[in-house]
């Protein structure tokens, strides 16, 4: 799964890019299945693999339309082909809606995020932990270097289809993130309203919104790993189970896991002095920079809802 991971962060071919993205979701779809005797492991896995190859048809679909447009595989030649095009040509915004679908799915952003909440529920949790952070951060890699590379000049076709993608990942993920039970499957619904944040760099465009991505992404691997992995010692240790009550009282049982979790969630929420919020600081600041002053006001009204979450 690393192994894909670094091709999809390094690549500059198409095919070997898709090689890479193949590579890593084939591996999670083993991964989440692991424990063959639960048969909540087994559904996970089937409704990832099901879904997943899916939206890896789209992906190849697109590509293979940008092969088509450009004569080559390769992102510099695509680059150049897609800057003699206009951004609404039929062709060329056909290609960007099947690439956007494919890896809106891949970095779990609404409406393609259907699968996440049962996946990181079933699978167990270490993988979880593995998955909910690498996919993303590799799938995020994958995105910017589509969307600020080769498809930058198609910006103007783009923009809106991820500003309605980022602002339903915020109401979906926050709203439905509020009556779980299950601490999986709350921090599932977490991880889809985050990936909304993280594309509102992205459609700020300028160097501020890039570096909010990168620094966002860097932050988000280690909250959301370090939330995961309290759960999972917590599991181990019998100390608590999945669902959110068993975590009443847990500052008596398990002082040290009670401090990490809170610090882990505080950082999640965005709230300072800690690094999700200087990570929501850029991304909010860019799109002030970028004049995305409904965009802004949107994500800060949506941090508040995380907050009670």
């Amino acid at each position: 799964a690393q192994c894909g991971m670094y091709f999809l962060a390094s690549g500059t071919d198409l095919v070997t890019i898709f090689v890479g993205l193949e590579t890593m979701a084939i591996t999670f779809y083993i991964l989440v299945g692991f424990l063959r005797s639960d048969p909540r492991s087994n559904e996970a896995a089937l409704k990832y693999l099901l879904l997943g190859g899916f939206s890896s048809g789209f992906l190849a679909y697109g590509f293979s339309l940008l092969y088509g447009i450009a004569g080559s595989t390769r992102l510099r030649d695509i680059e150049q082909a897609v800057a003699t095009r206009d951004p609404f040509d039929p062709i060329l915004f056909l290609a960007i809606g099947a690439v956007t679908v494919g890896l809106m799915f891949k970095i779990a952003a609404a409406p393609f995020h259907m699968w996440a909440p049962d996946t990181y529920e079933g699978a167990p949790t270490v993988v979880t932990a593995f998955l909910a952070v690498g996919s993303k951060a590799a799938s995020f890699a994958l995105l910017l270097r589509l969307f600020v590379g080769p498809l930058a000049a198609a910006r103007p076709a783009w923009e809106p289809i991820l500003i309605g993608v980022a602002i339903l990942s915020m109401t979906v993920g926050s709203f439905a993130a509020i009556t779980q039970t299950n601490t999986k499957r709350l921090l599932a619904y977490s991880s889809i309203a985050h990936a909304g944040y993280m594309l509102l760099g992205l459609i700020a465009g300028n160097a501020t919104g890039i570096q909010g991505v990168l620094i966002y992404t860097l932050v988000y691997v280690f909250m959301t790993i370090g939330a995961f992995l309290v759960i999972a010692a917590l599991n181990r240790k019998d100390i608590a189970g999945e669902d959110i009550d068993d975590l009443a009282g847990l500052m008596k049982k398990s002082p040290s896991h009670a401090i990490w979790m809170l610090i882990f969630l505080v950082s999640l929420s965005g709230i300072p002095p800690t690094a999700g919020f200087i990570g929501k600081f850029f991304i909010f600041w860019s799109l002030i920079e970028s004049q995305h002053y409904v965009l802004a006001v949107i994500a800060t009204l949506y941090t508040g809802i995380s907050v009670y979450y």
